[in-house]
């Protein structure tokens, strides 16, 4: 017998024990199976029972990149992701995206088209002692069975900087293939030395066409309902609408209602309504009532109703219009129809638009809210539009003539010469800061394109407007301009 193994079994009984588990699991780990295979008869009964018992979203799971659907930009032919799987290298990426646009399911596509082992812990549940414990399994897999692993971790951000730095030798070392799934932006969530080492894939909500794809294979394919249940009409639309870009969402609420039908029922929208404990909401994005509820949540705000106003925006956020034009619309009516009247409400407007772009819904429909109550309730005035309006109707109409000479460009070289800013008096060196002097061209002095109204703060902008029109030498002796009305909404 060997020197090294009498030393061995000379070792303390405790020390022995401890051995002779590690060398036993490495055994069991060396066993040749392939990525993907089944170790035995009662694993695969044991999957076939998880399979059939998982949720419809997790049973649709794509298999393949090209099965994939959205997200061209991530999957297209010479897109990123689709390099790193073809090339089989090891990888560490973050996906960054709203919920149900795919990130669990590109990570797992990735590991399966690469043949590598998945691997999926939750930043909810998961600390560091399971994060060491994934890398270790991982390491000792590569050394034994040269078989790679994906680690996914899901909800990313929510790991404190200890957590996220324990992934940095696995990440650094190639240890394992690292994917990080966030709702968050990485630049603020994620520890920059663990961004520096990964690449970051934004993803996009789903969009209708890919929503109603997902759902028709959903119904068809021998994963999902088999084409046991066909939809009434309206109800994929319906579909479409609840789920808000979310691939998920939809599959859940499809799920839901087809529960307990027999074989060959048609889903109809009581039936989802039901299912969803949502009622459905007469809304066609592109359609007829996309534009009478914005006309009516306009005209409500602009007649101060804040009550109907509100009522539409919930109308419009329920049947999953897109944030970003309620409120740009609400730029917009905040300076055509409230304007100087309350000079704070475009700012406001602007306010309640960021914060869709950085809070999104469902949170942001109380920021929107605000600025709809906001405008609804303020004063209102549209003299912004109509001297606007007015301004470009003498301009259409060839009203202009030269710049008067004196506020023409001095800077550059030659300009003396010419004349420019001869003349020009800069109106700080004077008490009032406003001084007689000719700005306009000759062909349109004397115009008043600005009309001020009485109401709100604007009659503080009125009674300014006329004292600097009267040093001005422009108290109402000249043609004045016609202002011209405001669009239609």
């Amino acid at each position: 017998m060997s020197s090294e193994r009498t030393g061995l079994w000379r070792a303390p009984a405790g020390l022995r024990r401890v051995l002779a588990g590690r060398i036993a699991g490495y055994c069991r780990g060396v066993a040749r199976v392939e990525p993907g295979q089944r170790d035995s008869l009662f694993d695969a009964a044991a999957q076939d029972a998880a399979e059939a018992a998982a949720p419809l979203a997790v049973r649709m799971r794509p298999r393949t990149l090209d099965e994939v659907v959205g997200q061209p930009q991530l999957t297209g032919d010479g897109s990123p992701l689709r390099k790193l799987a073809e090339h089989d290298a090891p990888m560490s990426l973050l996906l960054w995206g709203p919920p149900g646009t795919g990130k669990t399911t590109l990570a797992y596509v990735v590991s399966q088209v690469t043949r590598r082992r998945f691997v999926e812990l939750s930043a909810v549940s998961a600390g560091v002692k399971d994060v060491r414990a994934a890398i270790d399994a991982a390491r000792t897999e590569l050394g034994l069975t040269g078989t790679q692993t994906v680690l996914f971790i899901d909800e990313v951000h929510r790991f404190n900087k200890a957590q996220q730095d324990a992934l940095l030798p696995a990440v650094e070392n190639r240890w394992v293939s690292f994917i990080g799934a966030t709702t968050e932006n990485p630049s603020f969530s994620v520890v920059a030395p663990l961004m520096s080492r990964s690449l970051l894939l934004t993803l996009q909500p789903l969009g209708d066409d890919d929503l109603r794809a997902v759902i028709d294979r959903a119904l068809a394919d021998e994963r999902g309902l088999a084409g046991a249940v066909t939809l009434g009409d309206g109800v994929a639309d319906q579909l479409i609408r609840v789920a808000g870009g979310d691939a998920r969402r939809a599959l859940t609420y499809l799920e839901a209602a087809a529960l307990g039908l027999p074989p060959g029922a048609v889903i109809d929208l009581a039936g989802l309504e039901r299912a969803v404990d949502r009622a459905a909401v007469r809304y066609d994005r592109d359609g007829d009532q996309h534009y009478d509820v914005i006309s009516a949540f306009i005209k409500s705000i602009r007649g101060s109703d804040a009550d109907a106003a509100l009522h539409y925006l919930a109308r419009m956020i329920e049947a999953g219009e897109d944030p970003r034009f309620i409120a740009r619309r609400l730029i917009v009516h905040a300076s055509e129809d409230v304007g100087m009247a309350d000079p704070s409400a475009l700012p406001l407007a602007v306010a309640a638009a960021q914060a869709v772009e950085f809070v999104g819904l469902p949170e942001a429909r109380i920021n929107l809210a605000q600025a709809v109550i906001h405008l609804s309730l303020a004063p209102k005035s549209n003299s912004v539009i109509r001297a606007i309006g007015a301004a470009q109707a003498d301009v259409q109409a060839g009203r202009g003539g030269p710049v008067p000479v004196h506020l023409r460009d001095s800077s550059y070289r030659g300009a003396a010469r010419l004349g420019h800013g001869r003349g020009y008096q800069y109106p700080h060196d004077y008490p009032e800061g406003v001084i007689p002097q000719a700005y306009a061209p000759d062909q349109v002095a004397g115009r008043r394109y600005y009309e001020p109204s009485r109401h709100g703060a604007e009659a503080r902008y009125a009674e300014r407007s006329e004292r600097i029109r009267g040093i001005l030498g422009r108290d109402g002796d000249g043609d004045g301009g016609e202002p011209a009305p405001p669009p239609a909404e």
